[in-house]
């Protein structure tokens, strides 16, 4: 499996509205980054990422960079949900099973703010 397997099991469990399936690609430490300088995981990942899928609408991927060494990737990729874009930095590591799930997923990348946090 490819690295960038893992933000394509992302988009379609976001797509199917599935906050179960969400969840599943990240490792179970697995750190999520809803706005700069915040990282959440476990119950509280599963609540920042519901607020995306509260938006209601699909997301849409645009890989730009896959790095991978000894089973470590970082994932460089632009996204779409409605409106709101962003391009993530992610990093994702290879299991025992040969998926990739996510180590640290950043949608916002180096962006000063989450966009609905703009003025």
């Amino acid at each position: 499996m490819h690295p960038i397997s893992v933000a394509h099991a992302f988009a379609e469990a976001f797509n199917a509205k599935d906050p179960h399936a969400v969840d599943a690609v990240y490792e179970p430490r697995g750190l999520f980054v809803p706005e700069p300088g915040q990282t959440v995981s476990g119950a509280a990942r599963q609540a920042a990422n519901q607020r995306f899928l509260d938006l209601g609408l699909p997301i849409t991927l645009n890989p730009r960079h896959v790095y991978e060494h000894d089973g470590i990737a970082l994932l460089i990729v632009d996204w779409t949900i409605g409106d709101v874009t962003g391009t993530a930095t992610d990093v994702a590591r290879k299991g025992a099973d040969g998926r990739w799930r996510y180590l640290i997923d950043n949608p916002f990348g180096t962006s000063p703010a989450a966009p609905w946090r703009r003025s």
